[in-house]
């Protein structure tokens, strides 16, 4: 802007004095250029007449001077100036220019100040005042601002908004992450009796959609006919990709034939949507249809549509298929490649994955690089075949490539799974070599599996050099630290390396308060385990089903039968997703305790909750009848076994055939053993035993 001390040196401080700032700046140093520059930005001024007598001015006139370069302190000065001129009135167009100036710098303030002034002096506010200043609420980040002004134009400046208003502020409010208020803001446009545009819906579907109400966004696309508006693509491309990051696949497919069938046409991306949600819930083969449609409508799939079915098909097995369609690519990448590759040797196919890098990457010219590489190593590391990793690690530089640190890592935690520590270190030394130093996924892998061999005390080593070598000990290494400690039953260690946690940054997560809960339960040390349990939760994590297990057993083998079911209760309740474990302890602690009627009791409430007891809760039970000689009991439950779809098991035939033999019922056990061998039983060491017993006891007793 121009030098705002310059020109009041010149000018402004006196109307009279207007004509010496024209002359005063056309002989500075500048010459005649300044003059030129000049004579060109007040060309509709008539130079002339402005030099003789500047003693007024017009509103023209200052419109034109306030669209020059100026600051705003020498504009609103200039503002000021001319409205104290006699018989004169600002126009709707100074008011305008000077706005948008102010509305740059951000001075929000005084745009309030021009506001209300203009509205003082009766000057008429049209809409496109606000929609200027809205977008500079935008711009400075203020969406709030800009709403508050759309409420405000018919309240206090009696400036009706139309659609234009209403779709600024929606834009602005989605520039703005404030997708929640854009409904508001629709709802209102309705109720004012303002019919939306195509824009309006979609920026208002784009914003629930932003939040997560898609079933709001789609009843709004319904209601779009009923106001005039056609869904245009950019609204069905907003649903559809919606939907398929929701995996509510069958519904975005239902929209992609709407648009199919209308007159939208969809995008290459609108499909790819699709065949990404298909793919994600393994419905590939549907996947590979739409691909097909694809081409049949004209549309060339893309990078990203081959990419996403070769995964599909990868995922669930289908290699020989995924080999076909990369053949069928017209211009593979190494990523398709590598997806192939890590799908032969997920699937231990280890050959062809070989041939494919060695024949298929070379005849195409695609090049492998290390990541590649690391596939095949990490392959190779999960099968277990170290000497085969170890190899490809070898190849690697003679093939053009060097190996990385993620290379080295994922070779060391082959061997460290293995427990083959001794030539996990030769790797590092490897490593060392070639200028690599471990990261702290390799320290970890190393910790966690010195802790796992009992050598804790090395792994404390390592775990104080790892700052050293520059780098930060993570959840994962206090978490295999603190299994070690506790592994070699030194708890006071373990609480401290807890508590170092926190000092050190690292938030514990729910691995780490189970190890420490389940270490204190096997110490039958209670009281500690609910100190950890209260501690967790003042932290802000949930228990989940590991840690009520453990809890409920805990509270079961002291006999807190009440506080174990509570604890199940609650479970329940907070929606832990519970499996057959901690219903099965139940009963097997209430059978124990002799409390059979209790058993029976929560089994029977385990079923109407729609959970389903296994054969092991039947176990228990039928049992825990035996026990107390009601054996009859015990095999109408046995009877009742195939009414609910449980299969009886070794198990429940040994409970029942010992029990019968210990009453002295030979032929009812010999009956029952007959019935299990022809259902397809087949016999175990201990129901052999049970029978060879008795038989033995029934023939001394003849004898």
């Amino acid at each position: 802007m121009l030098n705002r001390l310059q020109i009041r040196l010149c000018a402004f401080q006196k109307p009279h004095l207007l004509p010496s700032f024209i002359h005063c700046y056309t002989t500075d140093s500048h010459g005649s250029e300044s003059e030129t520059e000049w004579e060109r930005l007040l060309k509709p001024f008539d130079l002339e007449n402005l030099r003789k007598s500047l003693n007024k001015i017009t509103p023209f006139q200052l419109n034109k001077l306030l669209q020059l370069p100026l600051d705003v302190p020498t504009s609103m000065e200039l503002f000021q100036w001319a409205g104290g001129q006699k018989s004169y009135r600002h126009s709707f167009d100074v008011y305008y220019t000077l706005i948008d100036k102010v509305g740059t710098e951000k001075e929000f303030k005084v745009i309030d100040s021009l506001l209300l002034q203009m509205k003082a002096e009766g000057i008429v506010l049209r809409e496109s005042v606000f929609i200027m200043i809205m977008r500079h609420y935008g711009r400075a980040g203020l969406p709030g601002r800009a709403t508050s002004l759309l409420f405000e134009m018919r309240s206090t400046f009696s400036c009706e908004p139309t659609f234009k208003s209403y779709n600024v502020v929606l834009d602005v409010l989605l520039a703005g992450n404030c997708p929640k208020v854009a409904p508001n803001v629709i709802y209102d446009m309705l109720s004012k009796g303002i019919s939306p545009t195509v824009f309006t819906f979609a920026t208002v579907i784009k914003a629930l959609c932003a939040v997560n109400e898609i079933d709001s966004a789609c009843s709004l696309l319904r209601d779009m006919t009923k106001h005039g508006c056609a869904p245009n693509s950019i609204v069905y491309q907003t649903l559809i990709h919606a939907l398929a990051c929701a995996n509510r696949v069958n519904d975005a497919w239902k929209l992609l034939e709407e648009m199919l069938f209308g007159d939208c046409a969809p995008d290459v991306n609108t499909f790819n949507d699709v065949i990404i949600g298909l793919c994600r819930v393994d419905r590939v083969l549907e996947a590979a249809k739409l691909v097909d449609r694809m081409l049949v409508r004209g549309f060339s799939p893309d990078e990203i549509t081959y990419g996403n079915l070769m995964q599909g098909l990868c995922k669930t097995g289908r290699l020989d298929e995924a080999k076909l369609l990369l053949k069928k690519v017209p211009n593979p990448n190494i990523v398709m490649y590598n997806t192939l590759i890590n799908g032969y040797m997920t699937n231990g196919r280890f050959e062809e994955a070989k041939a494919v890098l060695d024949e298929s990457m070379v005849g195409t010219g695609c090049k492998p690089d290390i990541y590649t590489y690391n596939i095949l190593i990490h392959g190779f590391c999960k099968k277990g075949l170290l000497s085969s990793a170890h190899q490809v690690v070898n190849e690697i530089s003679v093939k053009g490539s060097e190996p990385n640190v993620i290379t080295y890592t994922i070779l060391i935690d082959g061997f460290c799974k293995k427990g083959r520590l001794k030539e996990a270190e030769d790797i590092i030394g490897e490593m060392s070599n070639k200028g690599l130093c471990l990261n702290t996924v390799g320290y970890n892998c190393l910790i966690s599996a010195l802790c796992r061999d009992g050598q804790v005390h090395e792994a404390l080593e390592l775990f104080r050099n790892m700052p050293g070598k520059g780098c930060k000990p993570d959840v994962f290494t206090f978490n295999s630290l603190i299994y070690g400690l506790t592994k070699v039953d030194n708890m006071k260690d373990a609480l401290c390396m807890y508590r170092d946690m926190y000092m050190d940054g690292v938030i514990a997560n729910t691995v780490t308060y189970n190890t420490l809960i389940h270490a204190f339960l096997r110490r039958r040390a209670t009281e500690e385990v609910f100190k950890i349990v209260n501690d967790m939760l003042f932290r802000g994590f949930s228990l989940d089903k590991f840690t009520y297990t453990g809890l409920i057993k805990a509270l079961c083998e002291d006999g807190a039968f009440e506080k174990a079911s509570g604890l199940f209760e609650e479970m329940l309740s907070k929606g832990t997703s519970a499996n057959n474990l901690p219903c099965n302890i139940l009963i097997s602690s209430l059978c124990r305790a002799g409390k059979i009627e209790k058993a029976r009791e929560f089994l029977k409430e385990m079923i109407c909750r729609g959970l389903k007891p296994d054969v092991v809760a039947y176990n228990h039970l039928i049992s825990g009848l035996c026990k107390m000689g009601r054996i009859e009991e015990a095999y109408n439950l046995f009877e009742k076994l195939k009414s609910e779809r449980i299969c009886a098991d070794a198990v429940t035939y040994n409970i029942l055939i010992g029990s019968y033999c210990k009453a002295g019922l030979f032929n009812e056990a010999y009956a029952l053993f007959d019935r299990g061998v022809v259902g397809g039983l087949v016999p175990s060491t201990v129901t052999w035993h049970i029978l060879v017993t008795s038989l033995l006891k029934r023939v001394t007793r003849r004898v």
